[in-house]
């Protein structure tokens, strides 16, 4: 007999988002296939980046995935306070030549407390704070995001056995928890900048991610959950 909290679970992940757009989408990295969803719960818009290569990894291998987190002000502006520009195209370049998605969830900005929040706190920042005491300070959690999109997302794909693109521990916990088999963890390193050296550090100190800073990988999660 099926239990209530095995169908939310099935429900999660299975009805979570519905596919309303599928189109090619020409990049600098390769013309991908583009893939739009409606979040049934929350009524963001994610989009999945299929590779030109398709879902399958080279050679019969897994294929890699990056969930990647809205972040307007690195992803479009370039902004150098964080490092998420950089993992972006990092990830489109990798999926790309391996073949695989990058799943790109809106409704995330600010680690999911908004845009406003977000610029609110980056000046609480300028004035000595750390990410994680800046959003404390303004009454926000740490981290509001949560990855039930994304797995339902992967579900749709077909895909259930991937490599994850990953420096943050709780997206693999999440697809994991979701019944997703992440069978192996690349870690998305970038070149700190001195307007964000501060910053990685605090993730990687106070948040258990798995950030390159001083020609040494250093988390405090543990390596299963990189």
């Amino acid at each position: 007999m099926i239990t209530i909290a095995e169908l939310a679970s099935w429900r999660e992940t299975h009805d979570r988002v519905r596919r309303d757009a599928v189109t090619r989408l020409p990049t600098g990295h390769g013309e991908f296939r583009a893939v739009g969803y409606e979040d049934l719960q929350t009524g963001a818009e994610h989009i999945a980046l299929v590779s030109p290569l398709g879902l399958r990894g080279r050679n019969g291998s897994v294929p890699i995935v990056r969930v990647h987190s809205e972040c307007l002000t690195g992803d479009v502006f370039g902004s150098q306070r964080c490092d998420c520009g950089p993992q972006l195209e990092q990830s489109l370049d990798a999926v790309a030549r391996r073949g695989g998605a990058v799943v790109y969830l809106r409704g995330h900005e600010g680690r999911g407390v908004g845009l406003l929040a977000k610029l609110q706190a980056y000046h609480l920042q300028d004035q000595g704070l750390d990410t994680v005491d800046a959003q404390t300070e303004l009454g926000l959690p740490v981290d509001d995001r949560e990855y039930g999109a994304a797995a339902a997302i992967l579900y749709d794909l077909g895909v259930t056995r991937l490599e994850l693109m990953t420096n943050n521990p709780d997206k693999v916990r999440a697809l994991r928890t979701a019944g997703i088999e992440v069978t192996g963890i690349a870690p998305s390193w970038t070149v700190p900048t001195p307007d964000n050296e501060f910053y990685l550090r605090t993730k990687r100190d106070r948040m258990g991610h798995h950030i390159l800073l001083d020609g040494v990988p250093h988390s405090l999660a543990t390596p299963q959950e990189v």
